[in-house]
């Protein structure tokens, strides 16, 4: 069936007119319910009940006098109020007490609610606490106490929020039990000592989260991790087969009782900028030197309601982000470099569509295509360089069963004819089913000033059939002017995931013509067969070993013709020992079909043909919680019909509880018959953190390559809550030979200063 331009649009009004006629009757205030679906509400005084299960209720009551929030836990109240405890270990003795004692309480007054905890400990000495940066990736290795409320009562939705014990903070969001760590709300945490342990005081401000009005009832659970014992803990069971993800898994918590939600509260935010930067360019015709800018522009947030959020931009800037980290690739398919830009980063989650993410900021990548990757968004595909995006906006809603995501942003043109102004739209629309599934459709268009237009439509499932059972898929089509038929893809996984057994098997096609321009493809035109058998027992009778792993895999890619392209067979054996260090042997037998030249680097280049080789790769990662951390590897075999060598080094440096480097080095030397060459890459972020809301950090990175050196500096202070100072110099230098100082290409310093303000 050939399919006409004007198909897109009709898929893209249809799926609005879905949501037109879901949406208002979605919207509606509902109640919350008023029994909880575990143990009873306890009787006063009793503040906890417990089935045979585990699940708990507990209850919880208004602030009885004053607070001052230092972490100390010293007013009267905490004495006279019964703390909850008895936490129960996911780690390493699933259903097992928890060996350290943890007491929690929480209260609530008409603004906001307070969790406490004490944590005690048999060895003070011991603790681990190596971060302080506000939603550092390292701190979950660290010490910490973490509470995960369900604000909506449906199991399946929440936030989540974890403290070590120097102050460092992370939250994040959860939908349908899927984290997004990119979301940053506007609450306290405040630490303290004392003889046998540490406390922490928190305040969730009502206004910084979004629950079901009229509902007394919330979900709820805590985690205690004491990481040299490498241990976690929660108040709630949570099964092992989880791992670090236990505390967003809403449906495992318990339910907390006797709240009194505000109604009616007024969300309004505006966070309006002041930019001022100087650009030197020399990589452009005619070449920028010391330009100097200055720029204004705000976003805005408005909460519609307690379920509905909009947020616009205008005039957006992303000055205070990051560089992106170099990559060595020696393969023929396109690198995905994960979204980082804060504006896309929030509420991500609520446009991942058939198991590949919510526009490309969920860290490693699969090779199932992104429908929308928001990277498309603001930078252009040919030479990376941001396009100025004008203006946009976004709503997040959800109520009942439904949840919608929209978004539309418009990109001016570049100035220079070589980018037009583009808009970008994006609807996606979910509804769960059953306890913890869901169904969902998506919509995409892309439309320039030079009149080129692009649309995706899709759908897709997910079904958590129980614990270790799930089941996923999706069917997509693409639509562009001029393209032939072969514009759909489609997916369908079936996975069990148990502590000590896994399988997975999955097929995923994408046909020659499929082509979401508000998506990313790492590999196009193709047929993917995949299937993964996982044994890992713990072993009773071996010191030092906490867990074994066997696996075998073959993953076996075809031509949409049925020509075979890529087959892999591989076999792992790991061991997780009980410091949490991990040995990982790894063999694989590949196939390659080359159908043109490829070019691994300038001076190695393999002919078209058919190659089978074989790699061994051996990998040791150090436990996190050390001082030197990360993963050191060797990789050993062939290349096509040549051999290739890899050296690595990805690591972590802890020179203080302030300061770490996070080094990363790969050397590869790629070989064949006609020479050799070198693809190697160092470089290494560097992290001082003032306090848990002000840090200053470098990254720093050479690849051999392009003979590139890049050098990026941020300094970011959270001055008051919501408000930011950054900034950020950025240097860029190539030709960095022997005897040779590099040259300069681009340099920018950045002054950048944010506001929020709130009504």
């Amino acid at each position: 069936m050939r399919t006409s331009p004007g198909f897109g649009r009709r898929a893209a009004r249809s799926a609005l007119v879905v949501v037109a006629l879901v949406w208002p009757a979605a919207v509606r205030a509902q109640s919350g319910p008023d029994v909880p679906d575990g143990p009873p509400v306890p009787v006063a005084p009793a503040v906890v009940t417990r089935d045979a299960v585990g699940r708990v209720t507990m209850t919880t009551r208004r602030l009885p006098g004053p607070i001052a929030l230092d972490g100390r836990l010293d007013e009267a109240f905490y004495r006279e109020v019964e703390p909850v405890s008895d936490f129960v270990q996911q780690e390493p003795f699933e259903g097992r007490p928890a060996t350290e004692k943890t007491e929690v309480w929480v209260f609530f007054d008409e603004e906001a609610v307070y969790v406490a905890g004490r944590n005690w400990e048999s060895d003070p000495s011991r603790r681990v606490m190596s971060d302080m940066q506000r939603d550092a990736r390292n701190l979950y290795n660290n010490d910490h106490l973490g509470v995960m409320f369900d604000t909506f009562y449906d199991r399946r939705n929440g936030y989540y929020f974890y403290v070590n014990a120097q102050g460092g903070m992370v939250d994040g969001q959860i939908v349908n039990e899927a984290p997004s760590n990119n979301w940053n709300g506007l609450w306290e945490a405040h630490t303290a000592a004392f003889e046998g342990g540490w406390t922490v005081e928190f305040r969730f401000p009502f206004r910084s989260i979004r629950f079901q009005e009229g509902g007394g009832l919330w979900g709820i659970n805590f985690r205690r991790v004491v990481r040299w014992r490498n241990e976690a803990s929660f108040l709630t069971p949570v099964p092992r087969s989880y791992g670090r993800r236990g505390l967003i898994v809403v449906s495992e918590g318990g339910t907390l009782a006797g709240l009194e939600a505000p109604a009616g509260l007024r969300n309004l935010d505006v966070k309006p900028y002041l930019l001022g930067s100087n650009l030197t360019d020399r990589t452009v015709a005619p070449a920028v030197e010391a330009d100097g800018v200055v720029a204004v522009g705000l976003d805005a947030k408005w909460g519609i309601t307690q379920s509905v959020i909009t947020d616009f931009t205008v005039n957006t800037d992303f000055a205070q982000v990051e560089d992106d980290e170099a990559q060595v690739n020696l393969t023929r398919f396109s690198l995905f470099f994960p979204e980082k830009r804060e504006f896309f980063l929030e509420g991500q989650e609520y446009f991942a569509f058939g198991g590949a993410g919510g526009g490309g900021g969920m860290g490693r990548p699969s090779i199932t295509p992104l429908v929308f990757y928001s990277r498309r968004i603001g930078i252009d595909d040919e030479n990376g360089e941001a396009v100025p995006i004008a203006a946009g906006g976004r709503l997040l809603g959800r109520s009942g069963p439904f949840q919608v995501g929209a978004l539309h942003m418009r990109a001016r043109d570049t100035g220079d004819g070589g980018v037009p102004a583009t808009d970008v739209s994006v609807l996606r629309v979910n509804r769960d089913v059953l306890s913890r599934s869901r169904v969902g459709i998506i919509a995409t268009r892309r439309a320039d000033a030079g009149g080129a237009r692009n649309y995706a439509f899709g759908a897709d499932a997910e079904f958590n059939l129980s614990t270790e059972w799930t089941a996923e898929g999706y069917w997509a089509r693409t639509s562009t002017p001029g393209a032939a038929d072969d514009q759909a893809s489609y997916r369908g996984q079936l996975q069990y995931n148990a502590d000590d057994a896994g399988l997975q098997v999955e097929h995923l096609f994408v046909g020659d013509d499929f082509n979401p321009e508000v998506g990313f493809l790492r590999r196009s035109a193709f047929r993917r067969s995949y299937g993964q058998a996982r044994y890992s027992p713990r072993p009773q009778g071996l010191p030092g070993i906490r867990k074994l792993f066997y696996e075998a895999s073959v993953d076996y890619y075809e031509s949409a013709a049925g020509q075979l392209e890529s087959r892999e067979v591989q076999g792992a054996f790991r061991v997780e020992l009980e410091s949490t260090d991990r040995i990982n042997v790894e063999v694989s037998d590949i196939h390659e079909r080359l159908d043109e030249p490829f070019d691994v680097t300038d001076a190695i280049s393999f002919a078209p043909g058919g190659y089978r080789f074989r790699q061994l790769s051996v990998r040791y990662e150090l436990a996190p919680s050390r001082p030197l951390s990360g993963t050191v590897g060797v990789r050993r075999g062939g290349l096509f019909d040549g051999t290739v060598t890899e050296v690595s080094w990805r690591g972590r440096a802890e020179l203080s509880p302030r300061f770490y480097a996070e080094p990363s080095i790969a050397f590869n030397r790629v070989s064949t018959s006609g020479g050799h060459d070198n693809a190697n890459l160092v470089g290494s972020r560097v992290t001082y953190t003032l306090s848990p809301r002000m840090f200053v950090g470098a990254l720093v990175q050479y690849s051999s390559g392009p003979d590139t050196l890049s050098t990026n500096v941020r300094f970011r202070w959270e001055y008051q809550p919501g408000s930011e100072l950054f900034v950020v110099w950025s240097d860029g230098r190539a030709g960095l030979g022997p005897g040779q100082l590099a040259r300069l290409e681009t340099r920018a310093l950045v002054v950048k200063i944010t506001r929020l303000l709130r009504w």
